[in-house]
């Protein structure tokens, strides 16, 4: 059956449902975000509490990373997918019903990070490797769609009723789960695996190493969780920099500005389907340079139209840039140790970034650091990170290659 769905190219029954299911599991995802950070303010917690808050979520991924790329290659992807929006799902009703925010949103980074092996690894499945950079601009415009929207719709529904805010990422997450459905059960990718814990530690461990020794996919490795960790950092940033730069003290602003980096993603990530291939990828490094001297400039601003130009283009960068790195890794490690595996070791080294990332963050504004010098920092810091790895990257690409 795998093979069968395969042949019927980027846009068959099965890729559309994996899209359809991505898209509104992403909404609910970014929605749910803002609608949480709302309520945070409402009950008065301290500024320092909302990076707590993603911190709790990202804990998970860390947490599961041994188990969970198992769990995708040991089942069909598209019944893992659905069993992770339900848990999304329960999560949202747990913050609706008035229950502990931080639990609620920990619910839904446990389905978060049993759902995202499934959701790339899928993709190797559904498509070949002439489609699979195509299959993941697909893949991550129709996430920037949902972020556009779903971020949006946290912010606004939000100011208007919370309750309200909070229902929609509830409705988005059970469409999630009926559109999960529709995707035909695949063969399983690694059946037979062992489910003693520590063997299965053991084995996610050995998946590491695999991918750590392999120069390009520990290059992709390195670009992704750089990229990530600094994504979720820049959106909290923007939460407290809006009211500073801007004079803006409402909800709706930070989603509006986070959308504009989701606008400027989908257009990244076509351009990274056009003009990178799986031989090229280092083309895709000067704009991870790029995001971070961009970041510099948008923390200088003041006014509303250069904010929102900014992050556009620092939404272009990125996708231009992490679309071809998603793809390497996806390949690569589907030959060696499994897409699930690969994608699950992908998620330990984004989100232990992200961590560390909001950890920086988080101590930075408790010890009273201004969010404009913060801004500026994190981008100078980011900019030189990628240029190391750039460097770094083309070293290793000439060693690899036999003087003439």
């Amino acid at each position: 059956m795998s093979d069968g769905i395969r042949s019927e190219g980027l846009f068959s029954r099965g890729m559309l449902a994996v899209i359809a299911a991505q898209f509104l599991s992403a909404f609910g995802d970014n929605a749910l975000l803002f609608a949480t950070l709302a309520v945070l303010k409402q009950q008065v917690y301290p500024d320092w509490s909302q990076p707590v808050l993603q911190m709790v979520f990202v804990a998970t991924y860390i947490l599961l990373a041994p188990f969970v790329g198992q769990v995708a290659d040991s089942f069909a992807k598209g019944r893992v997918m659905m069993f992770s929006n339900a848990l999304k799902l329960l999560g949202a009703l747990v913050i609706c019903f008035g229950f502990n925010p931080f639990i609620g949103y920990s619910l839904v980074g446990v389905g978060a990070a049993a759902y995202s092996p499934a959701k790339y690894g899928i993709l190797g499945e559904l498509t070949n490797g002439e489609t699979l950079v195509k299959a993941n601009g697909l893949m991550e415009s129709s996430t920037i769609a949902a972020i556009l929207l779903g971020s949006i719709a946290g912010g606004v529904l939000a100011d208007w009723h919370l309750i309200a805010a909070l229902l929609a990422c509830v409705v988005a997450y059970g469409l999630a789960v009926a559109a999960n459905v529709m995707i035909p059960k695949l063969a399983v990718a690694r059946p037979g695996q062992p489910w003693h814990p520590g063997q299965m530690s053991a084995s996610f461990f050995s998946a590491c190493r695999t991918l750590w020794r392999d120069g390009e996919t520990r290059f992709s490795l390195v670009g992704t969780s750089l990229f990530w960790g600094a994504g979720v950092t820049l959106r909290f940033l923007l939460v407290l920099w809006v009211p500073v730069a801007l004079g803006i003290t409402d909800n709706k602003t930070p989603t509006l500005l986070n959308a504009m980096v989701a606008i400027g993603i989908v257009f990244g990530a076509a351009a990274a389907a056009k003009l990178v291939t799986l031989k090229t990828v280092g083309r895709c490094m000067p704009a991870g340079v790029l995001i971070g001297v961009a970041v510099v400039f948008f923390s200088l601003q003041h006014a509303e139209v250069g904010a929102y130009l900014l992050l556009i283009l620092i939404g272009v960068l990125g996708g231009f840039f992490v679309v071809p790195l998603n793809a390497l890794l996806q390949m690569r490690g589907k030959a060696s140790v499994g897409a699930g595996n690969a994608i699950a070791v992908q998620n330990l080294g984004e989100n232990s970034a992200m961590l560390l990332m909001l950890a920086l963050y988080t101590l930075a504004i408790k010890l009273g650091a201004p969010p404009v010098t913060t801004g500026v920092g994190f981008g100078a810091l980011f900019a030189l990170s990628m240029a190391v790895l750039w460097g770094w990257h083309l070293a290793q690409k000439k060693a690899r290659t036999p003087d003439l």
